[in-house]
């Protein structure tokens, strides 16, 4: 009878530890890591994309938005940041339990990034900028799901 129980017990522990990531749990909305926007993540086209929905007051200059003044295209300079899709081309990978293959924009430096995101828990989505290529160049940053 213990043997029974114990083998339950292990294949129940077992489950709940090889549990796979759902390809959309990185769906919804995020704070950034300063809490400054919240960037709204969605699959569109087989892909996820993440698009600023929300801009704290602050943010704002005479009522407006801020603007992408730091672009490094002066077509989009005067584009607001709020509704700016910064986050694109983002695809599931089970065998690592990561987002990767995207690429992430900056509008405060004007740069765009590799990237690649995981999860921690259900409610902090981790994200790796980097350039060349190479993921030890580049800044992590975690952001905090939340609501509009």
């Amino acid at each position: 009878m213990r043997l029974i129980l114990f083998v339950f017990l292990l294949i129940g522990v077992s489950s709940v530890d090889l549990k796979a990531q759902s390809t959309d749990d990185i769906t919804g909305i995020w704070w950034n890591d300063i809490k400054t926007s919240k960037i709204k993540v969605e699959k569109k086209d087989g892909k996820y994309i993440g698009t600023i929905v929300y801009l704290v007051p602050e943010k704002y200059v005479n009522g407006e938005p801020e603007k992408d003044s730091n672009n490094p295209d002066p077509k989009l300079k005067s584009r607001s940041v709020l509704n700016l899709q910064i986050l694109n081309g983002l695809v599931y990978n089970p065998g690592d339990k990561e987002w990767a293959g995207g690429m992430i924009y900056d509008p405060k430096s004007g740069k765009t990034y590799d990237c690649f995101v995981w999860l921690e828990g259900k409610d902090v989505l981790q994200l790796k900028g980097f350039v060349a290529g190479i993921r030890m160049l580049g800044r992590k940053s975690a952001w905090t799901r939340t609501t509009l």
